[in-house]
């Protein structure tokens, strides 16, 4: 078997050959996605400088590992808000970002909470959704007093110690329900 050449990784990636000695040599500045689409191909066809090609895309981007906590991972809206997640740390241009995205053992406060932990003590930043119950709070407390910030997603928690709320505004739909 012959080693692929920059041909063989220009047409697997669907881009010129100048295109690709461009990612390689860093001459010019190549979109984000397409030097991303030259080291996918790189990968996929064993491409020998790969390594070279991951350096030249990925090294000037700030690094982030975020967590994300969710639950029901059987639920329809469960798994289509992972592959958004997913879709929207891969289409990020301005940062790499590893996600890390998980689900607790059961829907009780002790196994959220211990979920939590463990995601808290391999990431920059973690999001979940959860139950505003006091044991939960004390582990967002934890994580924000190590300078972990956490983000409540769809359901307000911890409400005065988490960092930031993403969701529905609960008094707006409260009010818009009384209106009608």
């Amino acid at each position: 078997m012959r080693r692929p050449t920059i041909s063989d990784l220009a047409r697997a990636s669907g881009v010129s050959v100048a295109t690709v000695d461009r990612v390689l040599n860093a001459r010019h500045r190549v979109r984000e996605e397409t030097a991303r689409r030259v080291y996918d191909a790189a990968q996929s066809i064993g491409y020998h400088a790969v390594g070279l090609i991951k350096q030249r895309v990925f090294e000037d981007l700030p690094q982030y590992r975020l967590a994300f906590l969710l639950q029901k991972p059987m639920q329809p809206f469960y798994q289509s808000f992972v592959r958004e997640i997913e879709t929207a740390a891969r289409a990020l241009t301005t940062a790499r970002i590893q996600t890390q995205i998980d689900f607790p053992s059961a829907a009780t406060p002790a196994a959220i909470v211990e979920k939590i932990k463990t995601l808290g003590a391999r990431n920059q930043a973690v999001a979940l959704v959860g139950p505003d119950y006091p044991a939960v709070t004390t582990a967002v407390e934890e994580l924000k007093e190590r300078g972990i910030p956490v983000f409540s997603l769809l359901s307000d928690l911890a409400t005065g110690v988490r960092d930031a709320y993403v969701g529905v505004n609960n008094r707006k739909v409260g009010r818009t329900a009384a209106w009608t």
